[in-house]
């Protein structure tokens, strides 16, 4: 698998990433709020508990581990602000600042930020979905995260990227081929044994919302694929 490290793709209508920026540090002070001041409990109380949140039981029974009281329907936005550990917020927020502002670019601040939330709520949605039994949190910008990495490969499938192969070799290579292999992955994943804590069918909701909204949200004349404009190798 790939680390990205930088895209040779430069802003074309804003002039700065601010909605990208703000995601990421809202992301690093909460993760900093996590690891100084909250505990397991109510950490779980922002996530989403599938077997909660479809639960529609007139009188649900209170449990001793319950948190700080946090209405379900809302986790699915809560939860992709939270993260397992230092690697979980490191991986989702290295993904977002390399692709995200040029998501931004094609989308605008505004836009952006509602699609951001969108594929996050729909990556939880699927995930809820597909284990509607679970009592096992999630939490984590995954999902709103595949979200921006299917955006930008319908966008920008040509531009180069520089990436980490093996965690240890750097290659310049076709954001095409980089998150095409990321994108495979993780529909692979979803067929084989559940194994660690990944929630990968919360990736695969994020990833379809954000190759269907990116075609409806980005700004008039934005081309899909990179068409009409002259990348070279």
């Amino acid at each position: 698998m790939f680390v990205p490290l930088h895209d040779e793709n430069t802003l074309k209508s804003i002039r700065f990433q601010f909605v990208t920026l703000a995601i990421i540090v809202i992301n690093i002070a909460i993760y900093l709020l996590e690891a100084t001041r909250l505990e397991d409990v109510a950490i779980a109380s922002f996530a989403i508990i599938p077997s909660e949140l479809f639960d529609t039981s007139l009188f649900p029974i209170a449990t001793e581990a319950a948190g700080p009281a946090f209405p379900e329907r809302l986790t699915l936005l809560s939860y992709m602000f939270f993260h397992g550990d230092i690697l979980h917020l490191a991986g989702n927020m290295l993904f977002l600042w390399v692709f995200g502002d040029n998501v931004e670019d094609a989308l605008g601040h505004v836009k952006f930020l509602f699609f951001y939330l969108a594929c996050g709520v729909a990556g939880g949605l699927l995930h809820a979905w597909i284990e509607p039994t679970s009592g096992v949190p999630l939490i984590g910008a995954s999902g709103a995260v595949a979200g921006v990495i299917a955006a930008y490969l319908m966008l920008h499938p040509r531009v180069r990227v520089w990436v980490l192969a093996l965690k240890a070799i750097p290659l310049r290579i076709s954001a095409a081929f980089a998150l095409g292999i990321w994108i495979l992955i993780q529909v692979v994943m979803v067929f084989l044994p559940q194994v660690g804590p990944t929630a990968w069918w919360a990736h695969i909701g994020g990833l379809l919302a954000g190759a269907v909204l990116v075609v409806f949200l980005r700004r008039p004349g934005v081309p899909l694929f990179d068409r009409g404009l002259g990348y070279g190798t």
